[in-house]
């Protein structure tokens, strides 16, 4: 798989310690709040998964299973819920960790459908952010790292389900999926 990466934008160590900043920022804001955490599916988990154990309160966390890009490389903007949340966030504190924000219409549309619900708060934590794909304005209360338009990969985030589990963020190679 690392033949496919054209370069290595964010190593595992800064990862690591940006998520440890992440994970202690949100320990401070939602003391004594009922925390849930939303992930996501399927790039999430891995953020998830290492900010869950830098958080340290108790929460709660859930999954949403969503579609918008299938094989693409770029969103089709139509979102279509795969897996509803289990879990009631009626007067909880709701954080939605995305690991990439591109166009910002599958995160606003997470957003408001999780208003519909009645929670205390609800905010966003994402890994990167890609400003210039924004199609909105989309608030995002925490985040890891802004990022050019490079197709990236790795620590949860895929091209054709492939590349996920690579421990760092990488550029794939044009000639992979063009």
């Amino acid at each position: 798989m690392k033949e496919d990466i054209e370069s290595i934008i964010i190593d595992e160590a800064s990862l690591q310690k940006k998520v440890e900043e992440l994970g202690k920022q949100i320990t401070e804001d939602y003391k004594g709040k009922n925390l849930v955490l939303i992930c996501i599916l399927r790039g999430g988990v891995v953020f998830l998964s290492d900010l869950m154990k830098n958080i340290h309160l108790p929460l709660e966390i859930d999954f949403f299973s969503l579609s918008s890009y299938g094989k693409s490389t770029t969103s089709s903007g139509i979102v279509k819920i795969r897996k509803d949340i289990d879990t009631d966030v009626f007067n909880k504190h709701v954080l939605i960790v995305e690991d990439i924000v591109d166009s910002g219409l599958t995160l606003q549309y997470i957003f408001d459908y999780l208003k519909k619900h009645n929670p205390a708060s609800v905010k966003i934590c994402a890994l990167l952010d890609k400003p210039e794909s924004h199609k909105i304005d989309i608030k995002l209360d925490y985040l890891g790292y802004e990022i050019g338009n490079e197709f990236v990969v790795g620590y949860g985030l895929d091209y054709a389900e492939k590349y996920r589990n690579l421990s760092y963020i990488g550029i794939l190679k044009k000639e992979i999926y063009s």
